[in-house]
């Protein structure tokens, strides 16, 4: 900042909303509700211009004189507002017509007025431009159809999950069935073989399905696994089965990531862990149903129905998602609920990356900033990179995506664990007479998940809120729900396995219940948190990456626990699930206080602000608190 207008910048400061307007020094422009001209020069030219807005808005638009009447050169708070409001659309189409002057883009000069949007009285200035509010208000239908779209999110991956476990509760009765010859070992080659092939189709599903319609790939993904359950009812060969069901688990994989993304276009950052939670619910309303679906009908009409029936349920549901689902609001003719970072705003980032999930609107809800494991850069290009760029940029090279991939892992070589082998644990040490009993008590699993999932998700949110005070990472907030969730599985498995032969059913349904509470929760919130570490364009590939060694582990309680269970028995069993919890949190622990993207784009941009605003003071000092970068953002 030149001298002249540091000191016009001082006088305007020291005459907003402290009595009688004086003459800026500069240029000798009444100051206390207009942005005088040296001023604007000022902003056009800096990079913190959107701060000065800011304080204009905030101080400018509270100047009025002592009470009663105004005061000698002031005005009025109406006046002042509307002083504020002409300052603004000045300044905004001063700062536009000089953006399209270095950039001739037919964009630019929007972009430049979308970040000095001024925000609406009482309302915060968003640190991405005010549009970026997320408690915006919808049209009237805004609700509705959202919820409306929620429910295909819901109904349509508890379709996904019925046709993805219904190989588990027929499993029993086709090894019963003396036809076809199964062992525990060729069930355990088919139980692996299903997460290798999810995993990978979820991993590039992510990364390169951000390029497609999310709803269609939902769809059309529950159509083509239902095909895949009726084809594996008709065969009769082992060979069949398995590529049958590897082929269900590649069509499998463009599910999550597919909701993931509908999930951060409809819903803003501060209610998002609520509503994450509440679509978890598909996880256990699909598990749920397959031991009813599945079981039930391979009990009552023979194995083949065990797949058939599910098969049937899926292409109903993909059928309602393909007709009812939109991608985004604007696709349905409605306003976002966030608006994104401009392009040039979009980070180029280093080690711990930004948040898909989290808008700017994160940070004001979550509370500031926090430590962070990492920082972002602005980027220098105006074109959106390449998706394999994008990915290496924000997910592959961030290491924190890497700690919850793995704690992902764990997770699942117990929650997999569980599913698989539960019921044969039941009817082999506990004295349960047949799969259909075995299959009650296993249902609890989905239920208690139900309940786990929805509560950690809520209870997330509510720990957010409380601790944006202290300026708390709001990823970090969330894994130590994960560690406190990770540590209940590890007693509730204890509690399982101690349960004598001959135990009440209702008992060993609540025992069941109680790790699918502890399993969902941190299966729930692992994911979200993936989602609030990186870049919004890089959500479906961070949950991509989080899948991919999920379902590896998935696979590692398929024939590896087969193996432990044949040769060591049941109590190593455990002691493997119990290993894998302890493994989870060890890796949990260093990543307690990392912040989201939106936290740390936040704070960079304030730290962008305040030095330039500091290395442009007059005198290169800031003892009289002049300076933009004093300035903080509402």
């Amino acid at each position: 900042m030149q001298p002249m207008q540091a000191q016009g910048w001082r006088h305007w400061r020291g005459s907003a909303g402290k009595g009688p307007a004086r003459a800026c020094t500069g240029c000798a422009t009444i100051t206390s509700t207009v942005l005088p001209p040296c001023l604007r020069v000022w902003a056009r030219g800096q990079t913190s211009r959107r701060l000065a807005l800011a304080r204009f808005f905030r101080e400018g638009r509270e100047t009025v004189g002592p009470p009663g009447q105004p005061g000698p050169g002031t005005h009025t708070a109406a006046q002042a507002k509307a002083g504020a409001q002409e300052a603004a659309s000045t300044v905004v189409s001063d700062i536009g017509a000089t953006t399209a002057a270095a950039d001739p883009s037919p964009d630019a000069a929007a972009t430049a007025a979308a970040t000095l949007t001024p925000a609406a009285p009482g309302r915060a200035v968003s640190p991405v431009g005010a549009a970026a509010s997320p408690s915006a208000p919808q049209p009237p239908g805004f609700q509705p159809r959202r919820l409306l779209v929620f429910s295909c999110l819901v109904l349509g991956y508890a379709g996904y999950y019925l046709t993805r476990n219904s190989l588990t509760y027929t499993a029993p009765v086709m090894v019963a069935d003396p036809s076809l010859g199964f062992s525990l070992a060729q069930v355990g080659t088919m139980t692996s073989i299903f997460p290798i092939a999810y995993g990978l189709s979820k991993f590039v599903s992510g990364i390169v399905g951000d390029r497609y319609s999310p709803s269609l790939l939902l769809g059309g993904g529950l159509i083509a696994t239902a095909a895949c359950n009726l084809a594996f009812g008709a065969a009769g060969s082992l060979h069949v089965f398995a590529a049958m069901w590897a082929l269900n688990g590649l069509m499998q994989g463009v599910g999550a990531p597919s909701c993931a993304r509908m999930l951060t276009s409809w819903f803003a950052a501060r209610e998002r862990g609520t509503y994450w939670g509440l679509w978890n619910v598909a996880h256990n309303t699909g598990g749920f149903a397959a031991p009813l679906v599945a079981a039930t009908a391979a009990n009552a009409l023979g194995w083949r129905w065990g797949m058939w029936a599910p098969g049937l349920a899926g292409l109903v549901l993909g059928a309602y998602v393909l007709l009812l689902c939109r991608d985004t609001p604007q696709d349905a003719g409605f306003p976002p609920v966030e608006a994104a970072p401009t392009r040039k705003q979009q980070p180029q980032q280093t080690s711990s990356d930004g948040n898909s999930n989290s808008s700017t609107a994160t940070a004001t809800t979550s509370g500031s900033s926090s430590s962070s494991s990492g920082s972002s850069s602005s980027s220098s290009s105006s074109q959106p990179p390449g998706v394999l760029r994008a990915a290496l940029d924000n997910v592959l090279s961030n290491p924190a995506v890497w700690a919850l991939a793995f704690v992902y892992f764990f997770v699942y070589v117990v929650r997999q664990g569980v599913t698989s082998w539960s019921m044969f644990y039941l009817m082999r040490e506990k004295g349960v007479a047949d799969a259909a009993q075995a299959a009650a008590r296993v249902s609890g699993l989905e239920l208690g998940g139900l309940v786990g999932g929805l509560a950690a998700g809520r209870l997330s949110d509510i720990l957010i809120r409380r601790s944006a005070a202290s300026g708390q990472g709001s990823v970090g907030v969330r894994v130590k729900v994960v560690m406190a969730y990770t540590a209940g599985l590890a007693a509730s498995l204890l509690l399982f396995q101690s349960l004598p032969p001959g135990t009440a059913p209702l008992l060993q349904w609540l025992s069941v219940a109680a790790i699918g509470f502890c399993i969902y929760g941190p299966q729930m919130l692992v994911g979200l948190c993936g989602a609030e570490l990186v870049h919004p364009a890089s959500v479906g590939a961070s949950q991509g990456v989080l899948g991919w060694i999920a379902y590896l582990g998935a696979a590692n309680a398929g024939v590896p626990l087969s193996l432990i269970i044949e040769r060591y028995g049941w109590s190593a069993y455990f002691a493997t699930l119990l290993g894998a919890c302890g493994l989870a949190l060890a890796l949990l622990a260093p990543l307690s206080g990392l912040s989201s993207f939106a936290q740390r784009q936040h704070r960079h941009e304030q730290e962008q602000m305040q030095a330039v605003a500091g290395s442009g003071g007059d005198g290169g000092g800031r003892g009289d608190g002049d300076g933009v970068g004093e300035a903080k953002l509402a």
